[in-house]
């Protein structure tokens, strides 16, 4: 998966705009004034928080960026102004003298936070909601994606009439919402509720099943295109009006810090439909954004170029190995949804060599994923007699699930690959030696489904029986 474009994408964030502050310095002793630790201040450091942070990610990723929201006429709100000219985003924002900047100060040391002060006037406060409504339609016509960053501090109070607007403009509508009231959201193009948030709407789900069932009855509630529910470390669930299922599994290779990864997943969304992705692509490249981002301390942004790395790295770890036949199912489902390339062959592998690598490798060339269908002990025993497969299924998956021009591996107990080929469908089919394409296994299924039907000769010189051959004349 390649990423799309961000430079053509232009996202305007509208929602609760803070100042996080950070306190960086060491402790080494108790106050002798009660049982907490004294920290020296060593550094302080200012970032954009809440639809501040939003825009930070998505000018980040290389989008043209807009933040509109409420800020007070003070030295944090002056803060803000400038930390939005060091990430590039353009000012929307409205100042107000009987408004307070929300600010958050966390007091860090030694990379673990200690404690965190929250200065902020209460939502019933918040003025110029009609400035703010006004200005947002005026912006409209210069954005192609949107994004409501709800932390329920009253920016959002008219967020009915911000997502009405912005769809009869056909605009995307991404939202973080806050709440049990999610009805206030309705006609959003996607909502995406943490697990807790989404149980507190719908309650307790106790199944995956359950899960994607609820979604789906609060997509058409709300008459959403899509609803996403991020998950932690279970990942995430996509699910669309028409009740389709993605499972995304979670690409975070540490947790150092999640503050933050839910504006780094709406914004990534954003940043992706507003270029014209798809709501399953803008989806799985939130996920990779956020498996980097929770490996970041405090509110961090993620670059197009980190993201396009851990796409390539991320990939093979969510689907690389050996599959199941029901997992390969779903997994070749999600390849074309892709518009990638399925290529798949098979054969017993039993004792892995050079001719074996040759060829895998001239496959795996032919698209952008190789499926190899392992035939199983009692398969290659008909197929081979007596004394054969040397080495057991497991053992011969195992090994070529290690090298790096193999995707999926699968094992099937039929004498041929028939029936589960024409289950999958490959674009590709291959096979190696000196047969036509009539004579291969499962050809006709997918030369009628559109595929392709390859045959590649094999490394001369390189064979399982001339291995075993020489073998035992050496014994």
């Amino acid at each position: 998966m390649q990423l799309p474009d961000f430079s053509r994408s232009k996202v305007l964030v509208v929602g609760d705009v803070m100042l996080d502050r950070y306190w960086h310095g060491p402790t080494s002793r108790i106050s002798p004034e009660a049982p907490v630790p004294v920290v020296r201040v060593a550094r302080q450091e200012n970032r954009l928080g809440g639809a501040g942070n939003v825009a930070a990610n998505a000018a980040a990723l290389g989008a043209s960026t807009r933040l509109l929201g409420l800020i007070g006429e003070d030295s944090h709100g002056q803060q803000i102004v400038e930390q939005l000219q060091t990430h590039r985003v353009a000012n929307e924002l409205i100042a107000q003298s009987s408004f307070s900047t929300i600010t958050k100060l966390r007091v860090i040391s030694r990379q673990q936070q200690l404690i965190r002060l929250d200065f902020e006037d209460e939502p019933a406060d918040v003025l110029g909601l009609d400035a703010l409504l006004n200005k947002f339609s005026a912006l409209l016509g210069s954005v192609s994606a949107v994004v409501l960053s709800d932390y329920a501090k009253g920016a959002l109070q008219n967020a009915p009439k911000l997502i009405a607007a912005a769809r009869a403009a056909k605009c995307p509508v991404v939202v973080d919402p806050k709440g049990k009231d999610f009805s206030i959201y309705s006609g959003a193009s996607v909502i995406t509720p943490n697990m807790h948030e989404f149980e507190a709407v719908v309650g307790v789900c106790r199944t995956e099943e359950e899960i994607a069932k609820k979604a789906h009855a609060l997509c058409k509630t709300l008459a959403l295109d899509a609803l996403l529910v991020t998950r932690s470390e279970k990942g995430m669930t996509l699910v669309d009006q028409a009740g389709s299922v993605t499972q995304l599994p979670t690409l975070a290779q540490e947790v150092f810090d999640v503050t933050g990864a839910g504006d780094t997943v709406v914004a990534t969304i954003a940043a992706a439909l507003g270029c014209g992705a798809s709501m399953v692509d803008a989806v799985r490249l939130s996920n990779a954004a956020a498996g980097i981002v929770v490996g970041k301390l405090g509110t961090a942004t993620v670059s197009a170029n980190e993201l396009q790395a851990a796409i390539h790295s991320g990939h093979r770890h969510a689907h690389w190995g050996i599959c199941s036949q029901d997992e390969i199912k779903a997994v070749v489902r999600e390849a074309k949804a892709r518009n990638e390339t399925v290529v798949m062959t098979n054969g017993c592998f039993d004792i892995l060599h050079p001719g074996h690598v040759d060829y895998l490798e001239r496959a795996r060339a032919l698209g952008d994923l190789l499926i190899v269908a392992v035939n199983d002990d009692g398969s290659v025993a008909r197929l081979k007699g007596p004394g054969r497969p040397l080495n057991s299924v497991h053992s011969r998956m195992r090994m070529l699930s290690a090298l790096a021009c193999v995707d999926w591996v699968i094992p099937f107990s039929e004498d041929t690959p028939e029936r589960i080929i024409s289950e999958l469908l490959p674009n590709v089919l291959v096979k190696g030696g000196d047969y036509t394409p009539e004579q291969i296994a499962g050809a006709p299924a997918v030369l009628s489904n559109g595929g392709e039907v390859k045959v590649l000769p094999f490394l001369e010189g390189h064979s399982t029986t001339g291995l075993i051959e020489k073998i035992q004349g050496q014994t």
